[in-house]
Parts: structure tokens; sequence; C-alpha cells
């Protein structure tokens, strides 16, 4: 098989069979159990269009990015499909795997030879079909992630303004909440320094403690992923330090102005307030 996987029981079926248009078929195994059940599906029949196939082998897959495997899937000779079922005569993908002593510049040249003359195209006549590699594919890959880590990063500064108006709005809050505090411990000798610091080290500890709740969320997330899907999902201990090490940080930035608010106030008149 081209993507993998293998056929047990049962085999494939052969190239006279796909050459005569055989009603064989190659069931995967989703379908083989939504069918049979705990029964041999070998040598069974399966009515395709209306018409029956013999069921030749069970098709076990490799797991996919998606699990695409899930899907109930049948397999029958090319041939077959276009003499005996409807289809729309579109677009079609055909999937080629050279030899392991063929080059891959070699195996696209043979198959662009073979595809010009299975479509009577002379020379000197554009190809109307593309012959690519898996590196188109993974290009295609890169990109869509790089376009998708970029809008993330987008995402995270916007939610770190919100989250830092919300920050200086707390802070505002709790300076004016604190007046007489802050006017008790001037009053007792505090520095603008330590007030200062008092209220940055308030709003630090604020946003840490809501990165931390975020990084478990996401660690939760990544747990259900990795259990209920193929993809590989866990949380880098990086990723981890630099996300609260953020965190912190913006609790120091938007944390300034409240606690400069703390700072600058006069005692006297901080001891007054009510």
């Amino acid at each position: 098989m081209i993507e993998g996987g293998h056929i047990h029981p049962g085999r494939s079926f052969s190239h006279l069979e796909d050459a005569a248009n055989s009603h064989v078929a190659v069931v995967n195994t989703k379908l083989a159990e939504n069918l049979f059940g705990q029964r041999d599906p070998m040598a069974r029949r399966v009515k395709i269009g209306g018409l029956p196939y013999d069921v030749i082998g069970v098709y076990d897959p490799p797991p996919r990015l998606f699990g695409e495997g899930d899907q109930p899937e049948v397999m029958i000779p090319h041939g077959t499909f276009i003499k005996d079922l409807p289809y729309f005569p579109g677009w079609m993908d055909m999937f080629v795997v050279p030899e392991d002593s063929v080059a891959v510049e070699r195996a696209i040249d043979d198959v662009t030879m073979a595809m010009r003359e299975m479509r009577g195209l002379r020379p000197g006549q554009k190809n109307n079909f593309d012959a690519i590699t898996q590196d188109v594919y993974v290009q295609a890959i890169n990109s869509f992630t790089l376009v998708a880590r970029v809008l993330m990063i987008v995402l995270s500064l916007v939610g770190l303004l919100v989250g830092g108006i919300g920050v200086i709005a707390i802070m505002m809050i709790s300076v004016t909440e604190r007046t007489r505090e802050i006017g008790v411990r001037k009053a007792l000798g505090a520095t603008r320094r330590e007030i200062l610091w008092q209220f940055l080290v308030e709003a630090a500890t604020l946003t840490l403690v809501g990165g931390i709740i975020g990084m478990a969320v996401g660690w939760l997330v990544s747990l259900v992923l990795a259990n209920a899907t193929p993809v590989p999902a866990y949380v880098p201990v990086g990723s981890v330090v630099i996300a609260l090490a953020v965190a912190a940080v913006t609790g120091l930035l938007f944390g300034i102005l409240p606690a400069r608010k703390a700072a600058r106030l006069d005692p006297v008149e901080a001891l007054r307030y009510e």
C-alpha cells in the first residue's frame, strides 16, 4: 500500500483482476466491523451501486493526522469503478511510489512520459496534468503553519493588551481602596520605592497566577488531544517558562501606572481619605 498500513487477512486485487474490471473489493477495518462485526469478512459479498463485490482483503490503515482512518472505506479496481459506478469526470489524484533504486526526478520523468502517452499529447503540447512530489505538500503545510503561528502571536498580543488593561483597572481600584493603608505605611517611614515595588509585585503576581491557570488548562487540552486523536500534542517545558515569564513581565509593565500613583500619594492626604 502506498500510504502504509497492511492488508490482513486477505490480499489486494491483482493486475489481472484490475485489467479485467473484476468485482472484488478491499474494505478497511472500520467498514468490516460495521458490516460483519466479529464475523470473518473474507469471501463475503457486499453491494456497491447495487452490484455484488467479493471481499478479498481487509485493510488496516496507518494512523493519520486528522483521524481519517476511522471512516468506513472500500477500495475497488479503477476500471471497475469507471465501468459500473456514476462519477464526476473531474480531477483525479494518483499516488506513485518509486522503487528504492529509482531517483525521484527519474520517477517524475517516467510518470510524465506515461501520462502524456496515455492522453495522446504530441511533442510541443503542454501537459494537461501536474506531477508533483511530497515537497509541495510539505511547503504548503509549512506555509499554513507559519500563517497560523503569526495569527496566534497576534491574537496573543491582543489578549495581553486586553489583560493588561484589566490589570490596570484592578490595581487602580486596589490603590484607591488602600489609600489609608498607603498613608499609614508612608507615615511609618516607607519610601516611594518600597510602595512602588509593593504594587508592582502584586500586579506581577496577579498575572503570574493567571498564566499558571492558563498553562494548566493548556496542559489538560494537550492530554485530551493526545489520548483522543492521533495528533501528537504536548506542552514543551520551554514554552511553559516563556509563557510564565511573559505573564509576569506583562504584570510589571501594566502595573507601573497604578504603582506610581500609589507611590506618589501624599501621606497626609492619604490618611485623611475616607
